[in-house]
């Protein structure tokens, strides 16, 4: 528990564990594109995590409902963009791109992070921030060029691709959101009224597909994506990137979302035996350059 506490107290150290857990569920998420409905499964996933989540924070949340009923407005947007339309449209979009593609494309937030943070909160980026996220981005751009930079002006981008572009923008949104909540609100307060959001808002959708006739595998392996997926991708995920977030700031965290670019390949190596080439090594040095760059410097100005 000592060892844990410490983590929580200093979320510098948290920065690469959502991007970690987020790889694994793009490749199972595509893995499962074609049987398992996306908003169903995006409503499944939320009421598993917060059916988990309440018990932590019920007392809590019966003293702070005042601050969630004052702030619902926010804790509905969060839930439309953070829990409802990132998952449902990255689900959607696997269905017609490949994992690396939306690996790829998902390390755009930290680009839009800083942006939506400056109209929404005002939020400056810090001119080693910058750097950072400046030299992540080449790291992205050499992966996706093939480590051939006139490679990139022939990349070609699907229907998913498109999707997966309207995703990142509700995360980014979401992320900046996590800034709003107000100083009295508990963090997992908001974390548990947001998934609670994000699961009664995605009911419509669930019953549509239900009509149409697509429902979620009843078995054991559909059993296993549900809690995977709601208590580890949802749950500890969300957790992880609210507290840094919370912590560090939405543009500082943003930058360490490049990770993804970093762990979706060596996991593809892994587990399906995909090749890596130099120009992945390369990509990936900058990436983790960026990110230490970026990063540095935030462990004393952090508070717990």
């Amino acid at each position: 528990m000592t060892f844990l506490r410490t983590l929580w107290d200093r979320p510098v150290l948290l920065l690469v564990l959502p991007p970690l857990i987020w790889s694994t569920h793009i490749t199972l998420s595509r893995a499962i594109a074609e049987s398992f409905p996306p908003f169903t499964l995006t409503c499944v996933r939320w009421i598993v995590a917060s059916a988990v989540l309440t018990p932590f924070v019920w007392g809590p949340a019966r003293r702070q409902w005042p601050i969630v009923r004052r702030h619902w407005v926010l804790i509905t947007v969060s839930g439309a963009t953070g829990m409802l339309g990132y998952s449902a449209l990255a689900y959607i979009a696997l269905r017609t791109t490949q994992a690396a593609n939306v690996a790829f494309i998902n390390s755009i937030l930290p680009l839009l992070v800083p942006v939506v943070a400056f109209f929404l909160a005002r939020e400056t980026v810090r001119p080693r921030v910058l750097a950072g996220l400046v030299v992540s981005c080449a790291g992205v751009a050499w992966i996706m060029g093939r480590g051939d930079p006139a490679a990139l002006a022939s990349l070609a981008f699907t229907e998913g691709d498109l999707i997966t572009v309207a995703a990142v923008i509700c995360y980014a949104l979401y992320s900046v959101l996590i800034r709003r909540k107000p100083p009295a609100l508990d963090l997992m307060v908001f974390l548990l009224a947001g998934m609670i959001a994000g699961a009664v808002l995605s009911v419509p959708f669930a019953i549509a597909e239900a009509a149409s006739g697509r429902f979620l595998p009843a078995t054991p392996w559909g059993v296993f994506v549900v809690l995977y997926v709601g208590l580890v991708i949802s749950l500890a995920a969300y957790m992880l990137w609210n507290r840094c977030i919370a912590a560090l700031g939405a543009t500082v965290t943003g930058v360490s979302y490049h990770l993804l670019s970093v762990f979706t390949p060596l996991m593809a190596y892994a587990a399906l035996g995909e090749r890596l080439a130099v120009y992945h090594g390369v990509g990936i040095a900058l990436i983790l350059a960026g990110v230490a760059v970026s990063s540095v410097g935030t462990a004393n100005r952090v508070s717990s």
